[in-house]
């Protein structure tokens, strides 16, 4: 996510026309006709194109070489610090991406990357809260830290907060939710599931309302719970089955009934 959702990318009237569509095409699950749009000519634009390409790699499971090459362009046509540092956070994602995913084993490859954008996008840079996002990640998924993962939600939200970054904060509202709701925190869970759908369906994120939806499920109680899950499970259809690892989420209940 080298451009989550910050005024200029397409979420928010006035902006580009060209990222307005880029947008639209994204948060309906088409990344890869949202990258043929960009022109990767430009560190800007390669850094892009590599970030939507990673990311259909975490949602479909699919698309692994081009997100590769994508990302070798972006790292060669990068000049700046800034630039340096968010294509190492792109790689750094794409490993955490294949590691999490059972692909293949690239959890230093993933630490080592992050590592390289720390020492390179200064603390306060809009990309150092999708930095401190994907740092919790590692921490929550691959290394079993929920401590040090809350710690790194917290600095990306406020980060996100202070750059008006609502696809991310609805990104760290889900995951801090799902610390509170491992720790019981029932309530804490449902606000904080409840703001990440909220932000998702504002900004017509469509690929990511399924999870939110299946998120604040898992927090609610009956019938609320199911009627969550079953309109989860629609949209989950409508886009083809994407997020693929969605599917895991929707299914006990679908065997169940």
């Amino acid at each position: 996510m080298a451009h989550t959702a910050m005024s200029g990318y397409g979420t928010t009237s006035g902006d580009d026309p060209l990222q307005t569509a880029v947008w639209r095409l994204r948060s309906r699950a088409c990344w890869a006709d949202a990258a043929a749009l960009l022109d990767p000519t430009t560190a800007d634009a390669s850094l892009q194109r590599a970030g939507l390409l990673v990311e259909r790699c975490l949602y479909t499971e699919q698309g692994w070489g081009e997100a590769e090459d994508a990302l070798r362009t972006a790292e060669a046509l990068a000049q700046s610090d800034d630039e340096r540092g968010a294509a190492a956070c792109e790689r750094g994602q794409l490993a955490y991406a294949s590691t999490l995913l059972g692909v293949r084993d690239r959890a230093d490859e993933a630490r080592a990357a992050l590592g390289r954008a720390a020492a390179l996008i200064p603390p306060g840079a809009s990309g150092r809260a999708v930095l401190d996002f994907r740092r919790g990640l590692l921490a929550e998924n691959l290394a079993g830290s929920p401590q040090a993962a809350r710690a790194a939600y917290r600095r990306a939200h406020a980060g996100a907060t202070a750059h008006a970054d609502p696809l991310l904060l609805s990104f760290t509202w889900r995951h801090l939710a799902g610390l509170a709701l491992r720790d019981g925190e029932l309530a804490e869970a449902r606000h904080g599931f409840g703001e990440s759908l909220r932000i998702r369906e504002e900004l017509g994120y469509l690929v990511g309302t399924a999870p939110a939806l299946a998120s604040l499920a898992d927090a609610e109680s009956e019938p609320e719970a199911s009627r969550l899950r079953a309109e989860a499970g629609r949209l989950f259809r409508l886009l083809g089955g994407v997020p693929t690892w969605l599917a895991r989420q929707l299914a006990p209940p679908a065997a169940s009934a």
